[in-house]
């Protein structure tokens, strides 16, 4: 191996020009940029059936995201685990984003859910796979991005601890997606009930080693920023009451729930974690969740893919060979290939050729039969001819003519 050339550092001068030279305003044209493209965003919703995905969907964007369903027209259970993908172009203030809402009808309702997780796992790895191989183009342009930006776990609000089923699902994907937990239907329980459920919940998660997207910490970040991270972090697992309907609270309309002992305010962070969801899913990361899926989440998966086909060459690695190997593999599948249409045109002529032969010997056959037939009607016209010579009249017997001379 040939000796690594150390290349000299060259040392960074931190200057600032005499005079308003243009660059600082690099945000605006990003901002223009960002604004007349649009953006885009991919969210997956995992969670037992009756646990109010689609109604903290449609509270979280303040929109009908999915459509109103009549109980009375309820589908009868899956069978299978399904995926579905409800598209949305939303536009506020002038920015457009298209939202992509990922849901798993069946997931956890079988009496076996060991496998619950594998059909998520494997379309998630299917949209890296479609990116990748967009990526792997000439052209690039049109780009088309489907992968997951965040998946919304939903936890039944049990108040004991993670099912068996919470804990492999976060186990299986939390290093494909940007995993985040909730507690749904958080107005059943009490706060005392939510704060020791909460605990347990991040006693499992932490025990099993299961990574859940947290708010990242930048040095530069101001202390308001800081402490709102903060207080995101500590409000995790988020207990969340979704409702799309307004009651009315003290002369003001409201989203929330009224019970007879009273009302659970959604917008009210003493009443649950929903502000803080929204927080962190929309108003503030929703672009880290972004980058993160394709800087981490992707770049592993893609680094491991690259490795595993042998399209990335270590020290160990011989491109050469490996071109070898695949023109090998090439000319077996071409050879292969060669004599599959050989013997493919191999049966088609010996089906012409049986078809022929059957067409030759029916034409024989047909000329035999014309023959005889032409045979026999030579002999019946033979026959005429030699009555009409005879003077005997065409089908009148000799026998009775000669009676009818001998009394004459």
């Amino acid at each position: 191996m040939s000796a690594e050339v150390e290349q000299p550092q060259i040392p960074i001068v931190k200057k600032k020009p005499n005079c308003f030279v243009g660059f600082a305003n690099l945000p605006n044209q990003v901002h223009r940029k960002s604004v007349k493209k649009g953006f885009q965003f991919t969210l997956m919703v995992v969670g037992e059936s009756g646990l109010g995905k689609s109604t903290l969907i449609n509270t979280l964007f303040n929109t009908s995201v999915y459509p109103n369903r009549d109980v009375h027209d309820a589908e009868e259970p899956a069978k299978t685990i399904k995926i579905e993908t409800i598209t949305t172009n939303l536009e506020e203030n002038g920015i457009k984003l298209k939202l992509n809402v990922i849901d798993t009808p069946g997931f956890g309702d079988f009496v076996n859910n060991e496998t619950s997780w594998k059909p998520i796992l494997e379309d998630i790895e299917a949209r890296f796979d479609s990116y990748l191989e967009q990526e792997n183009k000439v052209n690039r342009k049109k780009i088309v991005d489907e992968r997951v930006h965040a998946c919304l776990y939903f936890i039944a609000p049990t108040g004991h601890s993670l099912k068996p089923l919470d804990i492999e699902f976060m186990k299986r994907l939390h290093h494909r997606v940007n995993l985040i937990p909730v507690i749904a239907k958080s107005d059943l329980l009490t706060e005392e009930e939510i704060a020791g459920f909460k605990a347990r919940i991040m006693e499992d998660i932490s025990y099993n080693k299961i990574q859940i997207y947290r708010p990242p910490i930048y040095e530069n970040d101001d202390p308001e920023t800081l402490q709102e991270n903060k207080e995101i972090v500590l409000r995790m697992p988020f207990a969340v009451v979704g409702c799309d309907k307004e009651i009315e609270l003290k002369n003001k309309k409201v989203r929330g729930r009224q019970y007879p002992w009273g009302i659970i305010d959604v917008d009210n962070e003493d009443h649950c974690d929903f502000i803080k969801l929204r927080q962190m899913l929309i108003r503030t990361h929703m672009e880290e969740l972004r980058e993160y899926t394709n800087e981490v989440l992707y770049e592993n998966y893609r680094s491991n893919k690259l490795i595993a086909s042998g399209n990335e060459f270590g020290d160990g690695g011989n491109p050469l060979a490996k071109f070898e190997e695949e023109k090998r593999a090439h000319e077996a599948k071409m050879t292969k290939m060669e004599a599959e249409m050989k013997m493919v045109f191999q049966q088609k002529v010996q089906e012409k050729k049986n078809k022929l032969m059957q067409s030759d010997a029916d034409l024989h056959a047909r000329h035999k039969e014309m023959k005889e037939k032409l045979a026999n009607q030579r002999r019946e016209l033979e026959e005429t001819k030699r009555q009409l010579e005879s003077g005997v009249r065409p089908g009148t017997p000799e026998k009775s003519r000669k009676g009818k001379s001998y009394f004459k």
